[in-house]
């Protein structure tokens, strides 16, 4: 699968997961792309874009596109699922939830406004049944956020099960914070970009440690 410039392309269809494809980074892959891009749907980035989950219009064209997207990454037929108001402090406490876990390998990272969403315990409904090749899958229940979060979680524990999920992270750049997937062969990239976030704090470490110098401490 080939990376087009405003998403991926899947026999002909472009897909764009468009919470992380706006901060131009690469999407995780297969499944796990829909929990990246829902950590994307914060607020981030200069001039910083708008949080996907703020309103009701917004969260629910993100996931409709989001479902969509993973469908076709995973052949199946995409789910409609209608949100409510009352769905999107549920998803907005999920992506904190998954974000302050994220963060918490680096606490240098974490994300002000995560700190400020009090924990939440999110447990999700799943039923297991046999596909047509015998082979015991687990399945989505539930209706809104539900849905959403169980499908999310679902991705998360067969990244964990895949040693995919530790390559999910968030930009050390705190005034970034961006999610990404990070495809290093030794695990070790720490900026969603060198040139937007790596370069620039790099610099910044490298003229504070002179001033330092420079003053005798």
């Amino acid at each position: 699968m080939s990376v087009e410039p405003d998403g991926q392309r899947e026999g002909g269809v472009v897909m764009v997961w468009s919470a992380s494809t706006r901060y131009e980074v690469e999407p995780a892959p297969v499944g796990l792309a829909l929990v990246h891009d829902l950590l994307n749907t914060i607020s981030a980035g200069r001039p910083r874009a708008a949080d996907l989950l703020d309103s009701l219009s917004d969260a629910q064209a993100w996931v409709d596109q989001a479902l969509d997207c993973w469908a076709r990454e995973r052949g199946q037929v995409a789910a409609q699922v209608p949100l409510t108001e009352s769905d999107l402090e549920e998803l907005r406490g999920l992506r904190a939830e998954l974000r302050r876990l994220l963060a918490s390998r680096d606490e240098d990272g974490m994300d002000t406004d995560d700190r400020t969403v009090a924990p939440a315990v999110h447990v999700a409904a799943a039923a297991v049944r046999m596909d047509r090749t015998g082979r015991a899958v687990l399945e989505p229940r539930g209706q809104g956020w539900r849905y959403v979060a169980a499908l999310v979680l679902l991705e998360v524990f067969q990244a964990q099960q895949a040693d995919a999920w530790r390559r999910l992270k968030i930009c050390r750049n705190t005034r970034c914070t961006t999610a990404f997937f990070d495809r290093s062969r030794n695990n070790s990239g720490v900026w969603h970009s060198t040139k937007t976030c790596g370069n620039p704090e790099n610099l910044r470490a490298h003229r504070a440690r002179q001033r330092v110098r420079g003053s005798g401490v």
